[in-house]
């Protein structure tokens, strides 16, 4: 829990960002949770009921405070969301909680933002089409799930093919990667999908999962790119959607390691890369 905070304060340090472009967003009613989320297993975590089995799913044990949280996370990817639309770009210090499925929580995941955000803004009017294109080094198996049957939300995911979750669910697009890959290969990969995708969608809004869990030193990931792979990553996918022309919401997905300085700086880097290409684009 402490990484959100410490991003933030690393961003304003660096003088990646100053204090105006930062944003506090609030907690989402429930029935925007409910446009996603079963109901009863909304309250059954809010109120703090859920089973023994379903938290030992989740892999998170519960608190009032994962819960704030939790659902202040969610409030800030619909209002990076919204704010893409009027500026082009915008990053969260948080989300990405793309093992969520509508009636349970899993790995590290309860409330589904991606799929709320994209919920929300739809039910508001704001955007039609949407496409979640999800570079976390898991696949969106949530995300893939809720968004099955929808036409109007396409869903793609490039991930290590050999790690969690064992059972992958269909995205409208899969890409599986090899064990231990690296930055050339993956960027290889990357730009033979990325413009035809925004071609073929032409997506009202582009909800961009930016996982730092690629990264040859996470404990969860077992691909191999480096600071420099994850950065040209990030820019590359901000430097499409801006040329092209559609808005981007960013959300900082998984990450894990062992020295928290060094973490914070992985998820920074989608924010230094957020910062070149809005100001090269003049967003």
């Amino acid at each position: 829990m402490p990484k959100f905070r410490l991003l933030c304060d690393r961003l304003l340090r660096d003088g990646v960002i100053t204090s105006d472009q930062i944003y506090q967003p609030g907690e989402p009613p429930q029935h925007w949770l409910e446009f996603v989320h079963h109901p009863a297993y909304v309250n059954a975590y809010r109120q703090g009921t859920l089973d023994a089995q379903a938290q030992r799913r989740i892999g998170l044990p519960w608190s009032t405070a994962l819960v704030k949280r939790t659902c202040t996370a969610v409030g800030g990817t619909i209002l990076t969301a919204k704010l893409a639309l009027e500026h082009g770009l915008a990053c969260n210090t948080a989300g990405g909680t793309h093992h969520a499925f509508p009636d349970h929580g899993s790995g590290f995941c309860i409330f589904n933002d991606l799929a709320i955000a994209a919920r929300v803004l739809q039910q508001q009017g704001h955007v039609n089409r949407v496409l979640i294109l999800d570079l976390d080094v898991h696949q969106g198996d949530g995300t893939a799930w809720i968004f099955r049957d929808d036409p109007n939300v396409f869903t793609f995911s490039m991930h290590c093919h050999d790690n969690f979750p064992a059972r992958k669910q269909a995205s409208d697009l899969d890409v599986p990667l090899a064990l231990g890959m690296e930055d050339d290969a993956y960027l290889n990969c990357l730009a033979q999908y990325v413009p035809d995708l925004l071609a073929q969608v032409r997506p009202d809004l582009v909800l961009y999962d930016a996982g730092a869990d690629p990264h040859r030193d996470d404990l969860l990931g077992k691909l191999a790119l480096t600071n420099t792979g994850i950065y040209e990553r990030d820019r590359y996918v901000l430097h499409c959607c801006a040329q092209a022309g559609y808005p981007v919401a960013c959300v900082i997905g998984g990450g894990y390691g062992k020295s928290m300085p060094d973490l914070i700086f992985r998820h920074s880097l989608l924010h230094r890369a957020a910062a070149e290409v809005y100001q090269t684009h003049r967003l």
